[in-house]
């Protein structure tokens, strides 16, 4: 009886030290320095999820520069990585660490469907559909009437250093932003804008040109016109051939470079071996670039004369 107590309190002991060494509960993934809060437009507006990451560094003295990014569930966690590589290498390289400001929706979904096609649209393309598409101007009222102010509010910004990035529909609204709002932002990185929403109406902003012409990144994968043959079926491949994105992207850009007024300020790429679905990466990675390395802004009063 005494002989075998010992080992059963032995046994005991090693399962409570078993229980002890197990590993914690699963937490949730964390974004470092990330964070984000829920916000509805004037007039019991739609309600949009907005992510913030600010840079562990200090602000420039005329403040972060930012990156606004569409479809923010999914392109923000992505942008942010970006921001915090650039930051952790600015004395490298001498690029200001910049804020990033992803533009979501409330919910889990990587992209809003519905939602981004009410907001990023440009026109009313189907008959009855007002309020489930072309709110492009709607949205975009927002962003500079209630959220810029409530980010400049909240984080010291560089408004002369703003860039807003879009890809598919996002990259339409971008467009439509670029030639429409030219001084809302000084970049506009475009991923495979989708031109031919609505007979291509986003061009009718290229009629006039503006007086002060920002800066602007085009770009396109190489292979979204040419899906895999045999995955699709006739009648989703006889509609993207009436949505073509390499031949609008190709003719928009040729149209732009011949343009004097955008001559040193516009960039279009085409990506080899990149489709519709992952083109975004690289090109919000090379929008970046093109981001931090716009020019520093001229003084005010040139400024102000460059305009007149």
């Amino acid at each position: 009886m005494h002989a075998t107590t010992p080992r059963r309190a032995l046994a005991g002991l090693a399962l409570a030290l078993a229980a002890g060494a197990a590993p914690a509960a699963d937490m949730p993934v964390q974004l470092p320095g990330a964070r984000q809060f829920d916000m509805a437009a004037e007039g019991s507006g739609p309600r949009y999820r907005i992510f913030v990451s600010e840079p562990d560094a200090p602000a420039p003295a005329a403040g972060y520069p930012v990156l606004y990014v569409l479809d923010g569930n999914a392109a923000f966690p992505v942008a942010a990585f970006l921001a915090r590589s650039v930051a952790s290498r600015r004395e490298v390289t001498g690029q200001a660490p910049l804020l990033v400001v992803g533009i979501g929706y409330p919910g889990d979904a990587d992209f809003d469907v519905a939602a981004r096609r009410r907001d990023y649209t440009v026109g009313v393309a189907e008959p009855g559909a007002a309020g489930r598409e072309g709110g492009a101007e709607r949205f975009l009222d927002f962003v500079e009437r209630e959220l810029k102010p409530r980010i400049a509010a909240r984080h010291p910004v560089d408004t002369q250093r703003q860039a807003l990035f879009g890809h598919s529909f996002g990259g339409l609204l971008v467009l439509h932003a670029a030639f429409t709002r030219p001084a809302s932002f000084t970049t506009f990185v475009a991923s495979s804008p989708s031109i031919w929403w609505n007979g291509r109406r986003v061009l009718d902003g290229l009629q006039q040109p503006p007086a002060a012409v920002p800066r602007l990144q085009l770009s396109v994968g190489a292979l979204e016109d040419t899906p895999p043959p045999g995955r699709l079926s006739p009648e989703r491949l006889a509609l993207l051939a009436e949505r073509s994105m390499v031949g609008e992207a190709r003719a928009l850009a040729t149209r732009l470079q011949a343009l004097p007024a955008w001559q040193g300020r516009f960039a279009f790429h085409e990506f080899d071996g990149e489709n519709h679905g992952w083109v975004w990466l690289p090109a919000l990675s090379r929008g970046l670039q093109f981001f931090l390395d716009q020019p520093a802004a001229p003084a005010s009063g040139a400024r102000q004369e460059d305009a007149s």
